[in-house]
């Protein structure tokens, strides 16, 4: 099978990354990998702290994870491509092994390193083959501090496999068959399969928003006793192996993972809890477009206004819209969207058989990046692929750096991603030629990200915060849960909820509460799309001047802290409920405009 047949203009070339799959230098490139893989995990049995084994064993492993990280990345765009795909989906099982044995040599490495005394990390440090690679093995090292022992920690990767993750694999397959009868607004009667009600809860009709929300709740209400089952294990897992580790809160890992402290959540969460009536009013002008008093759970991912009835936008009309809204703004930025379009890194061709959704991932081996999506021709689209062509210039800016610097945590990765959103969409609300009711529609769509990005995923946060203090008590039968689900939603939306508008079995229907590879799957897009407000704001006022700070920003993503990066290139204090008030308010120009449509 080839992935490049045939080509056009909306499909992309993967043959700089393997000429086909199972082709000879794919096969190749699967056994060397396979066979230094195992070369490696020998060598780490006996791993010593030695300082210049421990550098030669950095080094190795950083090398080892570019080849890993391509293949899983060349598998995963062909199965997003072709989902049907059984020998891809093979190999991508095959390649979860492997990223297993890679797990138990990253515990052993990081083990090594944190039993060095002061002194000798010093010389690691020193050592000039790590250059430009300090930050990540200071991580490792503090990584190691919060390890059990080598043998325990290899247990927990293999136990992990058929126990934490499991509860994510059952999750993922009791979700997938889920079917509900729904009756649509014209009488008709259909067996609707659950992967669809939050496409119909998008809808214009609120009609079909609300058949679909009440006929979608039963599948989530017959299979809570195993989707709680489900949750307490996840959540029971980590909780031990945190205790094991020697980590005091539940927080102390998620935050590990997104660079950021304590600290700063906390500021992030108080300004938002601060200036929480700023994105309400938002909802309450939806409200009031709708005719009703509040909204109900359903209404809230629901265009108030009506896109425009016009023609379709056409791939290559969408494509020139990006590309001069990014030009215009940010030439550099331009320059590489073009040069994407040309290399053809983007599929979006919309044909049966692909996967739902959007993203950007890349090859650090390589040094390219790649964007999915499937084009049907909304302004929506048009948006999306400005966010994940944000996301792939990232990765651009960092090529320069070590594969070590070059890897950046989610907190910061959405930062990108939504300032090159904002950049298409002020472009086009600023363009002489928009039409009054495609303003309306792009407030409207504006509107909505704000209120889902300040309401809707901090509740989120209050939801599985509640629910893991809870669960540190034992286990949390169903009744709590919804019990926790409904004071968050309270909590953060206030009056803007109908009385009866809330979703108490919201917890079981999002996926995200089921993710086992990460664990609060929620702050880092809070902290993303706010400083990505921060960021803008001071490009509306500063101009291309500041572009070259923006990308030392994005180059610093993989070698610091949040904080320091934040604080090295824009001179900001995250830890500060002042700097998060002020990102908070940049919204309110954009609100105001909004609140006049009503």
């Amino acid at each position: 099978m080839s992935i490049d047949t045939p080509l056009t203009p909306d499909r992309w070339s993967l043959v700089s990354w393997f000429s086909a799959f199972a082709a000879p230098d794919y096969a190749a490139f699967k056994t060397a990998l396979r066979d230094d893989l195992e070369l490696m995990q020998k060598r780490a049995l006996t791993l010593k702290a030695d300082v210049a084994e421990l550098v030669q064993m950095i080094v190795d492993f950083e090398a080892l994870n570019d080849r890993l990280g391509h293949l899983s990345a060349y598998l995963g765009c062909l199965s997003a491509d072709d989902a049907s795909d059984e020998a891809v989906k093979s190999d991508e099982a095959w390649v979860s092994t492997l990223e297993a044995g890679s797990l138990k040599i990253k515990a052993r490495l990081h083990g090594a390193l944190a039993a060095l005394s002061e002194p000798a990390f010093a010389q690691v440090l020193a050592a000039e083959s790590l250059q430009g690679a300090g930050h990540a093995v200071r991580r490792m090292r503090e990584d190691g501090l919060h390890q059990m022992s080598a043998e325990m920690e290899s247990l927990a990767a293999d136990l992990n496999v058929n126990g934490l993750h499991a509860w994510g694999r059952l999750y993922d397959t009791l979700t997938g068959k889920m079917v509900f009868d729904m009756t649509f607004p014209d009488g008709h009667t259909e067996s609707v399969p659950m992967a669809r009600r939050r496409a119909l809860m998008s809808e214009p009709d609120r009609r079909l928003r609300e058949a679909a929300f009440h006929a979608g709740q039963k599948p989530w209400l017959d299979h809570a006793d195993t989707l709680v089952a489900g949750l307490n294990g996840i959540a029971g897992t980590r909780l031990k192996l945190y205790e094991n580790r020697g980590l005091s809160h539940f927080l102390d890992a998620p935050l590990f993972d997104g660079a950021m402290s304590r600290a700063s959540l906390e500021a992030m969460m108080t300004a938002i809890l601060e200036h929480i009536e700023l994105p309400r009013r938002a909802i309450r002008t939806a409200a009031k477009l709708q005719g009703t008093s509040a909204l109900h759970y359903f209404d809230l991912e629901a265009p108030q206004v009506v896109a425009p009835d016009e023609k379709p936008l056409t791939w290559d009309e969408a494509c020139a819209t990006v590309e001069r809204a990014f030009k215009s703004a940010y030439p550099r930025l331009g320059d590489y969207f073009q040069k994407i379009l040309q290399q053809r890194w983007v599929e979006a061709q919309p044909r049966a058989g692909k996967r739902p959704g959007a993203f950007c991932t890349g090859s650090l081996l390589k040094r390219e990046e790649r964007i999915y999506m499937t084009w049907h021709g909304t302004v929506h689209d048009m948006v999306t692929l400005a966010h994940e062509a944000g996301h792939a210039w990232h990765s651009c800016v960092l090529r320069p750096a070590r594969s070590l610097a070059a890897s950046y945590p989610m907190t910061l990765a959405e930062t990108a991603s939504n300032f090159g959103e904002m950049i298409l969409l002020n472009g086009l609300l600023t363009d002489d030629a928009l039409t009054p009711a495609m303003k309306k529609y792009l407030l409207d769509q504006e509107m909505l990200r704000a209120h889902a990005y300040l309401i809707n995923i901090p509740m989120r946060y209050e939801f599985e915060k509640a629910f893991y203090t809870e669960r540190a008590g034992g286990e949390v039968p169903v009744s709590k849960l919804g019990e926790l689900m409904n004071e968050a939603q309270r909590k953060l939306y206030g009056d803007t909820l109908l009385p009866e508008g809330t979703d108490p079995m919201f917890w079981a229907s999002k996926m995200h509460f089921f993710i086992t590879g990460v664990s609060f799957y929620n702050f880092p897009y809070v902290f993303g799309y706010l400083l990505s407000q921060a960021l803008f704001a001071r490009f509306k006022t500063e101009g291309t001047s500041f572009l070259p700070r923006y990308e030392a920003f994005l180059a610093a993503t993989g070698s610091a802290s949040c904080e320091k990066v934040a604080h090295q290139t824009l001179g900001a204090d995250l830890t500060s409920v002042a700097f998060w008030s002020e990102a908070l308010r940049a919204m309110e120009p954009t609100l105001l405009e909004y609140e006049k449509l009503a």
